[in-house]
């Protein structure tokens, strides 16, 4: 087989290195800093093939440059005649120019008038349609639709004309009017809105209702719980447990203390049906009460295990007893700061005084109403959701065998819990969750 035609070989002088380096370098439209690496990369040895690949484009654009270079030098990059029909030529007045320029230019313009402004700039500056495109990031019929429609119309052309069919039968003001009367009032007597009595004060249509609630994200029939700390040290305390998180101290372990009380020993009326293909799992809404129980834990924030223990009441005297377990399970030569809550029996006289006895443990308290923020009651609801909800027990030691059977599974492979926020995050979260509340609306909710 006889090897291809040979590659025009390309020669640069000084002159002409710096000119197609300056153009390269972004000093000229893209199309021609294109050309310039082009014929730069052939210079330097390399083949069409490579060239193409390094530039991204096509064999055929670098040998149409490489060749129209050696012919022409530098003049053989520039545009040549257009072969067709000549385009109308677009001249604007400077009035034309300077309010296509401001919106091109103003932020609040809208993008779609903002880029027929820059079409029609780049067209007046000579460009080609297929050039505008290409720098602009459009399709060519784009362009040639503006190009035309300011030749026509001038400055109105570039304007979006009415839109073929039938007129929006809900106006904007009955829009608003609907957004307006689900946040700010109420429908007498009920206690919330819903799609039909919203249709009936309005006169619109039950599905209406429910688009304009869906597209604005309003869900009435919806309603979340919250509480809001009235800890006079709030920050303080968010700043010291959210800090032990991120930043424990060495030689030491932290636990998230905390009791889960009156934990029942329920037994259902009738046996649980089990689960079968298209019928879930049944079981009566009533039971039976055989007592309950109160677990304290304490968990480890460095490696998920959890020390736990069943007391039938949740006194002082308990938690001191719990005391006592962590003090005989934790190490002697590691302190152990607590993470509580602020319950009466964590911060009792006996419980100081057994605290001022053993100086190796710092109790750090969670601010009033904010149990959110101690990591055992996360695991709580583990616990809950994976065996106390369904569970059945006859007994409460039945309930305690299986609890600490839980227990004894999760500590052989356990997972500890990642806290994300910072102290910093979470109270600039808070201010602004209070920055959108306002007190004087909800106060003066009127009902319709």
């Amino acid at each position: 087989m006889s090897p291809g035609p040979r590659a025009v070989e390309v020669r640069l002088s000084d002159d002409e290195f710096a000119e197609l380096s300056r153009w390269a370098s972004g000093a000229v439209a893209p199309r021609f800093a294109e050309r310039a690496r082009i014929v730069l990369a052939c210079a330097d040895g390399a083949p069409n093939a490579r060239v193409a690949v390094e530039i991204g484009v096509t064999v055929a654009t670098v040998r149409k440059w490489r060749g129209k270079f050696a012919a022409e030098r530098m003049a053989g990059l520039e545009d040549g005649a257009r072969i067709g029909r000549p385009k109308a030529d677009l001249v604007l007045s400077e009035a034309e120019r300077e309010q296509l320029i401001r919106w091109a230019r103003r932020a609040k313009t809208a993008q779609c008038l903002a880029l027929r402004a820059r079409i029609v700039l780049r067209c007046a500056e000579g460009g080609t349609n297929k050039q505008t495109a290409d720098e602009l990031g459009v399709d060519v019929s784009t362009v040639d639709r503006w190009r035309a429609r300011f030749l026509t119309d001038r400055l109105d052309g570039l304007a979006d004309e009415p839109r073929p069919g039938r007129p929006p039968s809900i106006l904007l003001d009955q829009v608003e009017d609907v957004v307006v009367a689900t946040v700010e009032s109420l429908p007498a007597p009920d206690t919330h809105w819903s799609r039909a009595s919203m249709a009936a004060r309005t006169g619109l249509s039950k599905s209406t209702i429910g688009r304009i609630w869906k597209r604005f994200d309003l869900k009435p029939h919806l309603q979340d719980s919250f509480k809001l700390s009235t800890d006079p040290q709030f920050v303080a305390k968010v700043v010291d447990v959210v800090g032990l998180y991120h930043n424990p101290p060495e030689r030491a372990v932290v636990l998230c203390v905390d009791e889960k009380s009156q934990i029942q020993a329920l037994d259902r009326s009738q046996a649980v049906l089990p689960m079968m293909p298209g019928m879930p799992e049944r079981r009566t809404h009533d039971y039976y009460r055989h007592g309950v129980t109160s677990l304290f834990a304490a968990f480890n924030i460095a490696d998920g295990t959890v020390i736990g223990e069943f007391h039938r009441r949740h006194r002082a005297i308990e938690f001191k007893k719990f005391l006592s377990t962590i003090d005989k399970a934790v190490p002697r030569d590691l302190d152990v700061h607590l993470v509580c809550d602020n319950y009466a029996t964590h911060n009792t006289a006996e419980i100081r005084t057994w605290l001022a006895k053993h100086p190796r443990f710092h109790v750090h308290f969670t601010p009033t109403g904010s149990s959110w923020i101690n990591q055992v009651e996360r695991w709580f609801g583990l616990l809950t959701d994976k065996l106390i909800r369904r569970g059945v027990h006859t007994s409460v030691k039945a309930l305690e065998d299986d609890i600490r059977a839980w227990i004894e599974t999760w500590n052989q492979d356990p997972k500890p819990f990642t806290w994300t926020k910072t102290a910093d995050e979470i109270l600039k979260s808070l201010a602004d969750y209070l920055t959108k509340i306002n007190p004087v609306t909800n106060n003066n909710q009127t009902r319709t």
